[in-house]
C-alpha cells in the first residue's frame, strides 16, 4: 500500500493534508512492525482529526469518517485531472491524463476499502483492548448534511457502488464540470478581501439560509431577476442589474436566495464591497476560466457627490478595453435609483469650479444607466405587510389567533422601522422565539 502510494500522480495532495499523513503513519506503523504503543499513538491522532472533521454540516453520520474524508479530498481536489474535467467535460480529457486519472483512482480505491471495520481486523493480533476506541471512527454523529451537500453524498454512494474505481473517470469528470474544483467545490458564496497584490476570494462556510420561497411579495422584480439569471446559468449574455428602492424591502435577500434556489447548477455568489471595485479585473482573471456562473453582488451602492470611484464602475459596467466575460455579472443594491446623491445646488448649477455643470451632472447619473436591468421596490402597504406576516407565521407553523397576530404585528411595525419585508421578518423571528419560551416547560 505505501508503495503504491508513492505512485500517486494527481491526488498526491491528500497525503498533505494532517489527516492523510496520519494514516499513512499507521500503515508505516504496521509495515514496520513497530511497538504497538506507537501503532496507537498514530490511531489516537487520527481518530481525533477525524473526529474533528466529521463535524463539517457535509458528514453524514450513518458513513465511515475515514471514507467520507477520502471522497471529499476527490471531490474538492484542484489537479491537472480536475481542471481540465471542470473546463471540458469528460469527452474532453486527454487518454494520456485519462490513464492517469484511472490510476490514482485504482489506488485510492484501496485506501477507501480500508476503512475502520478493516483495520480493526487488520491489527487483531496485537490484543490490545486499548487500540480499539481509536478504530471506531464508523461510529461518530454529527450534524445533519445540508442541502448544498447532496451531491457530494450523491457521489460518494456511486463510488461505493463500483467494482473498479478506473471506470469512475467519466463520472468524476462530469462532477467536476457540474460543481467545479477547489474552493469552488467547497463553497457556493464568497467575498472579496482586498490586499495590495490584487487580492483574493474568501469562502463563506455559511451563507444566509434565505429562501425565495420565504420571500412574499415583488415576485414581478423576483422574477425578472430570476429570468436573467437563468440566461447566465444558460451561457447567454446576461445583464448587470440594479435593485434600488425603499430600505427593507428584499433587495439583498432577493439577490442572496438565488444562490440557493441555482447552487446545484453551478451558480455562485461574490460579495464585494463598494471601496474594492477597482479590483474588478483581478477578480474577472480569477473566474473567467471557470465553468460556473458568478455574480457579484455589491450591497448598498451609492456615492456621494465628492466621491470619484463611480468612474471605476463606469469602466466595469462599460467603457472597460476588456470584455465582460459570459459567465460573470454584476448585482447591485441601493436605496438611490441614480446611485449618486443629488442637492438642489446641483441642479442649480452652482457647482464650485464648473463651467458645464450640467455636463457633469449626466456624467454622474449616467452611472445607473449602464445596468442593463434596474427594478424597483417599493415599500408595502398594510395590508401587504400583514400579508407577508401571515404567509412567514404559516410557513414555520407558528401557532398564534389571527387577530391576535395582526394586532401584535401592526404593533410592533409602529413601534420599529415602519411596514416593510424587513420589518415582518423581524417581528417572525421575535414571535417565534417568544411563544417558544412562554410554551417551554
Amino acid at each position: 500500500m505505501l508503495e503504491n502510494l508513492d505512485r500517486l500522480a494527481l491526488y498526491d495532495g491528500i497525503l498533505t493534508n494532517p489527516v492523510g499523513q496520519s494514516y499513512c503513519a499507521m500503515l508505516r506503523c504496521v509495515a514496520a512492525g513497530e511497538p504497538p504503543h506507537q501503532f496507537v499513538a498514530a490511531a489516537a491522532k487520527l481518530s481525533g482529526l477525524l473526529a474533528q472533521h466529521s463535524e463539517r454540516p457535509a458528514w453524514r453520520a450513518d458513513s465511515d469518517a475515514w471514507q467520507h474524508f477520502l471522497v471529499q479530498q476527490i471531490v474538492e481536489a484542484e489537479n491537472a485531472f480536475t481542471q481540465s474535467a471542470a473546463l471540458a467535460g469528460p469527452n474532453g480529457l486527454s487518454a494520456a491524463l485519462r490513464s492517469l486519472a484511472e490510476e490514482d483512482l485504482s489506488i485510492l480505491q484501496r485506501l477507501f476499502d480500508l476503512n475502520a471495520a478493516a483495520w480493526r481486523t487488520l491489527v487483531r493480533h496485537l490484543e490490545l483492548d486499548e487500540t480499539l476506541p481509536y478504530l471506531a471512527w464508523d461510529n461518530f454523529s454529527s450534524p445533519s448534511p445540508s442541502d448544498n451537500d447532496r451531491h457530494e453524498q450523491d457521489l460518494r454512494e456511486r463510488l461505493s457502488s463500483l467494482q473498479d474505481w478506473r471506470e469512475a473517470v467519466p463520472l468524476l469528470a462530469a462532477h467536476y464540470r457540474q460543481h467545479g474544483t477547489g474552493d469552488f467545490a467547497r463553497y457556493s458564496a464568497f467575498r472579496w478581501v482586498h490586499a495590495a497584490l490584487g487580492g483574493r476570494l474568501q469562502g463563506i462556510a455559511r451563507p444566509d439560509p434565505i429562501r425565495l420561497e420565504e420571500l412574499i411579495g415583488d415576485e414581478r422584480q423576483r422574477s425578472l431577476l430570476m429570468q436573467n439569471t437563468e440566461h447566465l446559468l444558460a451561457g447567454y449574455r446576461a445583464n448587470n442589474v440594479l435593485l434600488c428602492g425603499d430600505r427593507g424591502t428584499g433587495k439583498s435577500s432577493s439577490i442572496k436566495a438565488l444562490l440557493h434556489r441555482y447552487r446545484d447548477q453551478g451558480l455562485r455568489l461574490i460579495e464585494v464591497a463598494k471601496d474594492d471595485l477597482g479590483d474588478f479585473h483581478h477578480i474577472v482573471e480569477t473566474l473567467q476560466e471557470r465553468p460556473q456562473s458568478f455574480v457579484v453582488f455589491v450591497d448598498d451602492l451609492s456615492f456621494e457627490p465628492h466621491e470619484t470611484d463611480y468612474k471605476a464602475l463606469k469602466a466595469v459596467l462599460e467603457g472597460s478595453v476588456a470584455a465582460q466575460p459570459r459567465n460573470v455579472v454584476i448585482y447591485a443594491t441601493s436605496n438611490r435609483s441614480h446611485l449618486i446623491r443629488e442637492n438642489f445646488s446641483d441642479r442649480a448649477g452652482i457647482l464650485e469650479g464648473e463651467v458645464h455643470p450640467k455636463e457633469t451632472l449626466q456624467e454622474t447619473f449616467s452611472l445607473s444607466d449602464r445596468f442593463g436591468i434596474r427594478i424597483a421596490f417599493v415599500s408595502p402597504t398594510q395590508a401587504q405587510y400583514l400579508e407577508i406576516v401571515r404567509a412567514l407565521a404559516e410557513q414555520r407553523c407558528l401557532a398564534i389567533d389571527h387577530a391576535d397576530l395582526r394586532a401584535r404585528a401592526i404593533t410592533w411595525a409602529q413601534q420599529q422601522n415602519g411596514f416593510s419585508g424587513r420589518t415582518a421578518r423581524q417581528f417572525v423571528d421575535f414571535l417565534e422565539g417568544d411563544l417558544g419560551k412562554s410554551r417551554a416547560p
